[in-house]
């Protein structure tokens, strides 16, 4: 990119244009222009207008193609459905939230769901008339793990996200000139949406259309005009890495960093990683650089909070609702009115490498299959990675089964059976069986003695 560009709004970004040559996507075979972008999203928008279908899902794993629908599905005025999770069982049981897949071919390859296929290289260009989205009445709904085990709505507006997207501007576009975006953490979830799509089109920055998904590779792709949106999932594997690089800035979210991952970017990277702390159902709350141990975080602008009885952070945002208050399970201490440190949540919705993992979720799919008549899953710590383990009493059916095939077998059709539900970070590492589940007198878990059945080996 030659020169900076205008900052469009969402609103504005296709009403107003970029020039024709203007980057927005790149992969190792080269770059994708304004021009080609715009007719694209002009012809999907067409194709779209023929479509009965009014709740259309979005599911591809190609930013660029991705980009593509988002515009493509606002400017037909189609309501917009983010699934969290592209696995094909679960896109199934999510299938009556919407009447339409918009995927790309390898998620096309894996769903008997009705779909109509986003390919960029078969798109036919065409002009279209683009005026200013009206984004208050433009709706997107994600799905994310919700404390019932069934995957959660939440829904937002687009000019919800204009919003943000100006607030992360106005706070961080001077580390960012003429930079380009790589990214290691997928757009089909907000922090990804946000950061590595949405916010680069409307500041003018050309986005990777793939993730990169190795220590070795962030190396590789580093540069003085390269800016990095990743994870603690990513940032905290770098510590076993020698070569050095250096992004213009890097940006975390999904969870906390610890400070020995922030001072290992720092020491490869040259810069301190600007952590962003939020939730779907938030948006960014606030931010922090770890320049020292216990570095407090500071709310975004326009952000106001307060404490509950049970000390959990309660906001008033204006990228969520600005005229009431939303109650989180996050556990804070205050330090003056725009900072305060993060304690932990206090609900059975866990991340794990960055990924929310509903632990209500996972015993469902367990007891759902026909071995198992109750389960109880923990997260434990693990050779330093956070994972899941599950104490099982199997009926009788999964008895015999047992007894015909042997434990090793057994949890091996275990697991089979739940990668058609689960993303792999939600499948428990471990497993024991128990005649009953641990319970103190009052009928809850005794989760201290579910731990010590994982802690004999």
């Amino acid at each position: 990119m030659s020169q900076t560009q205008p900052f469009l709004s969402l609103s504005t970004l296709f009403a107003t244009g970029r020039a024709p040559n203007h980057p927005i996507a790149f992969d190792a075979q080269g770059e994708l222009h304004w021009q080609q972008f715009s007719a694209q999203v002009a012809a999907l928008c067409q194709r779209l207008n023929r479509e009965p279908a009014k709740k259309v899902a979005l599911c591809c794993l190609d930013s660029y193609h991705f980009a593509v629908g988002f515009f493509a599905l606002c400017y037909s005025q189609k309501a917009l459905i983010l699934p969290g999770n592209y696995q094909p069982s679960a896109l199934a049981e999510l299938s009556s939230e919407f009447d339409l897949l918009l995927c790309d071919h390898k998620i096309a390859q894996s769903t008997s769901l009705p779909h109509l296929l986003l390919e960029s290289e078969s798109m036919e260009s065409a002009s279209y008339v683009f005026k200013p989205l009206d984004v208050e009445n433009l709706t997107l709904t994600l799905f994310t793990s919700g404390s019932s085990g069934v995957p959660k709505a939440i829904a937002k507006t687009i000019k919800q996200l204009d919003i943000e997207i100006e607030i992360l501007q106005r706070l961080f576009d001077a580390q960012l000139t003429n930079c380009r975006i790589e990214s290691t953490v997928s757009h089909q979830h907000i922090y990804g949406l946000l950061f590595r799509l949405l916010w680069p089109l409307c500041a003018g920055r050309a986005f990777a259309r793939y993730n990169l998904e190795y220590p070795e590779q962030l190396i590789a792709h580093a540069g003085e005009k390269v800016a990095l949106i990743s994870s603690p999932a990513l940032l905290k594997r770098l510590g076993q890495e020698h070569q050095t690089g250096a992004f213009a800035a890097i940006f975390s979210s999904g969870g906390p960093l610890s400070f020995q991952a922030a001072h290992d970017a720092q020491q490869l990277f040259t810069q301190w990683p600007i952590e962003v702390f939020g939730s779907t159902e938030t948006g960014g709350i606030a931010y922090r650089q770890q320049v020292c141990e216990h570095q407090p975080w500071t709310l975004f602008p326009g952000v106001e909070v307060m404490l509950n009885e049970e000390r959990c952070l309660r906001l008033r945002s204006p990228h969520i609702d600005p005229h009431h208050w939303y109650q989180t399970a996050d556990e804070c201490e205050l330090l003056g009115e725009r900072q305060f440190i993060l304690k932990g949540r206090t609900d059975r919705v866990i991340k794990i490498e960055e990924k929310r993992v509903s632990l209500v979720e996972v015993e469902k799919r367990l007891e759902q299959l026909t071995w198992i008549s109750e389960s109880a899953v923990i997260p434990m710590q693990e050779n330093d990675r956070l994972v899941l383990v599950a104490a099982l009493v199997l009926n009788q059916t999964g008895k015999r089964q047992i007894e015909d095939i042997g434990k090793g077998k057994f949890w091996l059709q275990l697991r089979a059976e739940l990668r058609q539900w689960l993303e792999p970070i939600a499948i428990p590492r471990r497993y024991r069986l128990v005649e009953h589940i641990p319970l103190n007198s009052q009928g809850k878990r005794l989760n201290n003695e579910i731990e010590m059945l994982f802690q004999s080996n």
